[in-house]
């Protein structure tokens, strides 16, 4: 077993809560802002659409305000649902924002969390695998290559230079969701960060399998980013964060089942509707300051990860709430941590 420096980031699934929209993205902006001051390292934001969950459906929209609200907090999404997309565009869109924000841009890709949302844009979640390896495919090699093939009148095809390169060479670095052992191979073969939702004990098989395939294809080269994604809030006293808790997580799974309740589909990644469930599973945790460091420690080690991720804003939170809960954590939760850190298994 080895020591690590712990780094922090945060995932945020925009959903929409009790406020009127103009409302909602000008404090979430605000709330991003406190997450650079706060010291976190990149902010990681879902896509979903024609749901309260999906305040984000164009990812690129929302975070090109964010490179200029911020100045070091590297961003992203996690993930860009790619068979939705023009490659082409995608690729431009990518250029755009590794520019426009001197080059903090993190990159993920993935096929969409439910089918229903895949066929809005009259793509059969069948084939969503298919267009999903030849999006990417197109999309990673323009950016590698700094140059595309594309078609012209008469089914020609001619080679162009990219009028937008991105800024990060050969490309923003690669993040992938991981729900199963295979899913971390195929990340560590290529390179990727990845990032975990699920129970300890499930992250901690796919890190696992993740650390022994990095070992192999990398050798000694220094293991990459190793997510664990959590709902936290952080409060002063861990009756008033549990009761915030409670009453936010309530908000958020109306708006995570919204879909899925209204057309009667399944959703491939499912959540307890209550937060004593999710956070007796271990998937949250709501409670003072050295409570959230002793299960920060507890998770990152259980699970084999190196990277803890909150979901800090989430359900009805009150922007006050959710600033104090950063604070809080940005403050005393990370001197806690820093004086004993977590230990994961090295590759």
């Amino acid at each position: 077993m080895t020591r690590i420096t712990m780094e922090f980031g945060v995932f945020d699934h925009l959903d929409l809560g009790d406020r009127p929209h103009e409302r909602f993205y000008r404090e979430r902006l605000e709330i991003v802002e406190a997450y650079e001051r706060a010291g976190f390292y990149s902010y990681h934001v879902a896509e979903h659409h024609l749901t309260p969950l999906g305040m984000a459906p164009s990812p690129s929209v929302f975070l090109a305000a964010v490179a200029q609200r911020t100045k070091r907090l590297r961003f992203g999404p996690m993930v860009t649902v790619a068979p939705l997309y023009h490659p082409l565009r995608l690729l431009e869109e990518i250029g755009m924002l590794d520019q426009m924000s001197g080059g903090r841009l993190e990159l993920a890709f993935g096929r969409g969390a439910l089918g229903a949302e895949v066929r809005f844009f009259d793509v059969d979640p069948a084939q969503s695998e298919k267009a999903f390896q030849e999006i990417v495919g197109f999309v990673l090699e323009g950016l590698r290559e700094g140059a595309v093939t594309v078609s012209e009148e008469g089914g020609k095809k001619r080679r162009l230079a990219l009028a937008i390169p991105p800024l990060q060479k050969p490309h923003p670095p690669l993040w992938y969701g991981i729900h199963s052992p295979q899913a971390a191979e195929r990340a560590a073969r290529l390179g990727m960060s990845v990032m975990g939702l699920d129970v300890a004990s499930q992250v901690r098989a796919c890190s696992d399998r993740f650390a022994a395939v990095w070992k192999e294809t990398h050798g000694e080269a220094p293991l990459p980013r190793i997510g664990l994604g959590r709902f936290v809030v952080v409060g002063k006293n861990a009756k008033d964060a549990r009761a915030a808790a409670r009453r936010a997580y309530k908000r958020w799974y109306e708006s995570f089942t919204f879909l899925s309740s209204l057309m009667g589909v399944s959703h491939r990644h499912s959540r307890p509707p209550e937060f004593d469930a999710i956070a007796e599973d271990g998937r949250a945790f709501a409670g003072d300051p050295e409570g959230v460091a002793g299960y920060v420690r507890a998770q990152l080690a259980e699970a084999g990860a190196n990277y803890f991720v909150g979901q800090f804003a989430f359900g009805n939170l009150t922007q006050e709430e959710t600033l104090r809960s950063i604070a809080l954590f940005a403050g005393e939760v990370k001197t806690l941590l820093e004086r004993a850190p977590a230990r994961v298994a090295s590759a």
